[in-house]
């Protein structure tokens, strides 16, 4: 009983920085995903934009 306490006292801190190597990476992951998505719509809403100021300012 000894030899598995000290096998898990032993582990638990490894185990915890793990854990929270993990969760940091995956919530830069996230991030990155998520700002890629929001600039991806910010160029394609002004592509739109331009498209449309294009259309608009043709002589007739």
């Amino acid at each position: 009983m000894d030899t598995t306490l000290a096998v898990l006292a032993g582990l638990t801190p490894s185990v915890g920085v793990g854990l929270l190597f993990w969760f940091a990476m995956r919530k830069i992951v996230r991030a990155d995903r998520d700002e890629r998505q929001a600039l991806d719509r910010m160029d394609r809403e002004a592509i739109a934009a331009a498209a449309e100021n294009t259309e608009n300012s043709a002589p007739r």
